[in-house]
């Protein structure tokens, strides 16, 4: 009992002194991080063009050295021109990498010539690991249900804005991934997370992923947990174009 009101008596008089002491003065420098130096990146020439850290997907000219089929074959579409096009019916392109969280840069045009209306005209995706989908699709004057338009989130999150340019005129997606991490029992810890500028201009801001994307039902339905996956582009029979594909891993 001695030894312990002798320890508190010592600690009272160690606060009691440190109280009576004046505050540490702050200087500019110990808020200052230095080390690790933060590392350089050479930006392109415009904010189009792939940085010096991007994995370029396509350039215009190469298509198979970074892209296959869905059966892991040779893809089917159309490269000309400097841009790969869908060919009907030849399915779907991926990536043979695959990636956890990413920036990516894509354009993609729908056909000069209009050729049906709402989800039947100029129709693509861009399906962010396999599973998650950004719509591509001609809205520029082609109403359709506000989910399901281009810039969306498909059939999840529509986009704050509708900045579609004309049929035949080349657009631009950046898009922001932070992909889902999973709980033990297959839910998600944290969904996933999308940002999207359309032409430069901020169509979804860093919205969160209820589940995969589907044509019918409910998302939450169908999570199943996952690793790294691959960027797919859709083929749903429109002749849709794409170029200047890169992507920076996060």
């Amino acid at each position: 009992m001695r030894n312990y009101i002798l320890t508190f008596l010592l600690l009272f008089s160690a606060v009691v002194v440190m109280a009576q002491e004046e505050p540490v003065k702050m200087k500019p420098e110990m808020t200052e991080i230095w080390d690790p130096e933060v590392s350089v990146v050479t930006p392109g020439e415009t904010p189009a063009d792939a940085p010096s850290d991007a994995i370029v997907l396509f350039d215009g000219v190469d298509l198979e050295s970074e892209w296959t089929s869905a059966d892991g074959a040779k893809p089917g579409w159309t490269v000309e021109d400097g841009c790969v096009t869908v060919k009907k019916g030849a399915g779907v392109i991926k990536t043979k990498r695959v990636f956890w969280d990413f920036q990516l840069h894509i354009e993609w045009r729908a056909p000069a010539e209009v050729v049906g209306k709402s989800q039947g005209r100029g129709n693509s995706g861009i399906f962010l690991q396999e599973l998650y989908e950004v719509q591509v699709l001609d809205n520029y004057d082609n109403r359709t249900y506000r989910n399901g338009q281009a810039g969306s989130l498909y059939k999840q999150h529509p986009p704050l804005v509708n900045v579609c340019k004309k049929p035949g005129q080349w657009q631009t997606y950046d898009i922001i991934y932070t992909a889902p991490r999973f709980n033990e029992d297959g839910t998600y810890f944290t969904p996933p997370t999308v940002t999207v500028l359309q032409n430069g201009v901020l169509v979804q801001n860093n919205v969160k992923l209820r589940g995969p994307t589907e044509y019918i039902g409910i998302p939450e339905y169908f999570i199943e947990k996952h690793g790294p996956k691959g960027i797919v582009l859709q083929d749903h029979g429109n002749p849709v174009s794409f170029r200047n594909i890169w992507i920076r891993e996060l």
